[in-house]
């Protein structure tokens, strides 16, 4: 059997060790890059696609470019003089 050309967000999700959910954020948020068949929403992603979002992830942790878990970025931190409660 020929392997897949396409995963799907379940496949994507086993693969990466994450929950479906955040395989969907992903493809939401346009770091993973995947199309969508038929009229109910069943995304699919390229296997070569997969790849490649992963060694971009590698190269971003070896140039330290990805922020430690957990870690506040500047889209975190509230603008202004706003009291905290």
């Amino acid at each position: 059997m020929p392997t897949p050309r396409f995963l799907t967000l379940d496949d994507v999700a086993e693969i990466l060790n994450v929950s479906w959910s955040q395989a969907y954020a992903l493809v939401r948020r346009k770091e993973l890059i995947a199309i969508q068949i038929g009229g109910r929403g069943q995304w699919r992603v390229e296997v070569d696609e997969l790849e490649r979002f992963i060694q971009q992830k590698y190269a971003e942790a070896r140039a330290g470019t990805v922020p430690p878990e957990g870690a506040a970025t500047d889209a975190d931190v509230p603008s202004g003089n706003a009291s905290r409660s």
